[in-house]
């Protein structure tokens, strides 16, 4: 058995590192099992689904160039904002149009950088946004969409576009035979009725090594209304019910048990 505690999740490298520092190897692990506190579920269940978990997920940041000039005469200039608006408009119907609606994709502009100050029509504006999916080919041509529109609408209004994509992780895949022994050890802990059965679009590197390594990845609910622990995860007011971590350990180790025991049996049984 071996116990791993990896830094830097969502990608920010800590998977490659540790893969890189062999903790895969000598020995090698038959199975690899990894658990998330969750907050949007509330205290006792656990979130265990076959195949795709989590999602995969890259960066992108749109440079559209214009010509700058003053904010009093804007037919002398080329404005960038207004077809980097129009861009991000335009980006929103990638999924409603061209994505089977039972598939799942997320396309999200988080960052809308220009000028300096406000009577100035700058010379450009960047778009950083995401791309979240389960599937790779989909994952491709969400981007070629995005560069499809935002190249084409750029030139609409005479400015030019340009993309740069950075891959940070693949999707979190849990294979059959782990995420069933998982099911049962909940089941035996907490019952069947605690098992939820759901997915998030939200994102981190477990990917790499269960691409390794058969195995499964599930989150322990850490909600509790009664004592305000209602926040989501990144937010401010974040804080979870600690119960949740006892959860956590017992069904770690019972599914591990079932692995190294062989027959079923309890820790200590």
């Amino acid at each position: 058995i071996k116990f791993v505690f990896q830094p830097a999740e969502e990608g920010l490298g800590g998977a490659f590192a540790m893969i890189a520092e062999r903790v895969l190897e000598d020995p090698r692990p038959d199975v690899a099992l990894a658990m998330h506190l969750w907050t949007p579920e509330e205290l006792g269940n656990v979130r265990v689904v076959d195949g795709p978990c989590m999602a995969s997920s890259s960066v992108f940041t749109l440079t559209v160039e214009g010509r700058g000039g003053h904010g009093a005469a804007p037919h002398l200039a080329v404005d960038p904002i207004l077809a980097a608006a129009h861009i991000v408009a335009a980006l929103q119907s990638i999924v409603s149009r061209n994505v089977n609606p039972q598939d799942s994709v997320v396309v999200s502009i988080g960052q809308f950088s220009a000028g300096t100050t406000f009577n100035v029509i700058p010379e450009r504006a960047i778009l950083k946004g995401t791309v979240r999916s389960y599937d790779n080919d989909l994952h491709r041509m969400i981007y070629r969409r995005i560069l499809e529109m935002a190249t084409s609408m750029a030139e609409a209004f005479r400015c030019k576009a340009t993309m740069e994509t950075i891959a940070i992780v693949q999707a979190v895949v849990n294979a059959p035979e782990p995420t069933a022994v998982v099911r049962q050890a909940v089941t035996k802990l907490l019952g069947a009725d605690r098992i939820v059965e759901h997915r998030t679009m939200a994102s981190e590197d477990m990917g790499f090594i269960l691409d390794e390594i058969p195995g499964c990845y599930f989150f322990i609910g850490a909600r509790n209304e009664a004592l305000g622990y209602t926040y989501p995860h990144h937010h401010p007011r974040f804080n979870f019910d600690e119960r949740a971590m006892l959860h956590g350990m017992a069904v770690m180790a019972e599914a591990a048990a079932s692995y190294v025991l062989g027959d079923g049996k309890e820790i200590g049984g």
